[in-house]
């Protein structure tokens, strides 16, 4: 499918899109800046901003450096305004799909389809442009939310989001496998995305043209006063309240399965503080309670998904810069010298963990030294490193690093 009408709520409008909304060039030389919107066919807010924005830079005749994309994602779903149609778009960038999986496209999920023509923009774009490139995926959430940022957690990535009036959420990689974000920043890129309110809620059309604006300022895309920086920091920065510019980990997730009965408690909301005791969710005909105190996250307030909510506690700076200084270092290259724990590739990026072996390198300690962890048994870890991949120096002369 190469356009969709896709239908805003909020606007109560409708627009024609096609795979590639729009491309901006300029005729100054500047970093590649790529927008996604609509990964998730029930998340419009994002194409309609991209929209808003992208006619505003053309209108009014705004010089921009570089090369500006908007990418629509999953186009068979935003025309039915649903989040998928077989399968989860933002699920199946995984290296078993990428590895031969699609040799025969008759065959292929509505989702897998959709997939091959967004990875072949994607190279296109990173053949044809020029470095440095960032790639934003702008999302809303089932529930009422300040906006936010959800990046895997590279020293690049961080470095670049902390430059954001915004919470910023680390550690999502391993909860959600096969995101498109994962994959381009396993490519080495700075990748982020962007959750900007409720589905429904203008505020979230609002909220996304203004993240797209002041990310094309901070990327040097679009020049402007110091005051315009300004206003639309303090503004943005006000979006999000107390919870602003902290970074927090998620650490629990309560998983949902194919044919399981999930329903969220109304009027949760992400960084709410849950008590103790406090009933959830009702899951298989059992009442979830918090186990403790929680700051509950992305609660599920809709049919589709198999992510009911998650748990996230805020991470001290302390933690942050012995992070960085112990990934500077790379103090994990003499980890392959303990006991129990060993190289998985030849590339020195990943490492098989034999807890029984090493059972003080808890999952917390590999997060120190930026690698991903996942059980692959009941004894083992497989870690990633989220640095080796990472093209630090295409970054290191914008005005951001």
């Amino acid at each position: 499918m190469s356009k969709a009408i896709a239908y805003s709520e909020a606007l109560g409008q409708t627009l024609e899109v096609e795979r590639i909304m729009d491309h901006i060039k300029g005729m100054e030389s500047g970093p590649t800046v790529v927008f996604f919107g609509g990964i998730h066919g029930n998340e419009p807010a994002g194409v309609f901003a991209l929209k808003e924005v992208l006619d505003e830079i053309k209108a009014q005749k705004i010089k921009v450096n570089g090369e500006i994309y908007a990418i629509a994602g999953n186009l068979g779903a935003l025309g039915k305004n649903v989040r998928f149609q077989k399968e989860d778009l933002n699920r199946i960038w995984t290296p078993e799909r990428m590895d031969g999986s699609f040799s025969d496209v008759a065959e292929c999920s509505d989702e897998e389809k959709e997939l091959l023509e967004i990875r072949k923009v994607l190279f296109r774009i990173l053949e044809e442009g020029k470095p440095p490139f960032y790639f934003m995926d702008l999302h809303t959430t089932s529930s009422d939310t300040t906006p936010f940022m959800v990046l895997n957690d590279s020293l690049l990535n961080r470095n670049y989001a902390a430059n954001y009036p915004l919470p910023i959420i680390l550690g999502i990689e391993e909860y959600l496998e096969g995101a498109l974000l994962s994959y381009i920043n396993e490519l080495g890129y700075v990748s982020l995305g962007f959750e900007s309110g409720q589905h429904n809620d203008i505020k979230a059309i609002r909220n996304h043209a203004d993240f797209i604006r002041f990310s094309l300022y901070l990327t040097s895309s679009v020049q402007a006063s110091e005051k315009e920086r300004t206003d639309l920091f303090n503004h943005i920065k006000q979006t999000s309240g107390t919870v602003a510019q902290r970074f927090y980990e998620i650490y629990h997730e309560h998983k949902i399965a194919p044919g399981d009965n999930f329903k969220m408690y109304p009027g949760f909301i992400n960084f709410q503080h849950i008590p103790k005791g406090e009933p959830i969710a009702v899951y298989n005909g059992e009442i979830v309670k918090a186990k403790g105190q929680k700051r509950i996250f992305m609660p599920l307030y809709q049919d589709q998904g198999s992510e009911g909510f998650y748990f996230i506690r805020v991470i001290p700076k302390i933690w942050l810069q012995i992070s960085r200084e112990l990934r500077r270092f790379k103090v994990d290259h003499l980890l392959a010298k303990l006991p129990g724990v060993q190289w998985k590739s030849d590339q020195k990026d990943i490492l098989v963990v034999d807890q029984r072996v090493a059972r003080f390198m808890a999952r917390a300690f590999f997060h120190l030294l930026g690698y991903r962890a996942r059980k692959f048994n009941e004894d083992h870890l497989v870690v990633k490193s989220r640095e080796r991949a990472s093209k630090t120096k295409a970054y290191k002369n914008a005005p951001w690093f």
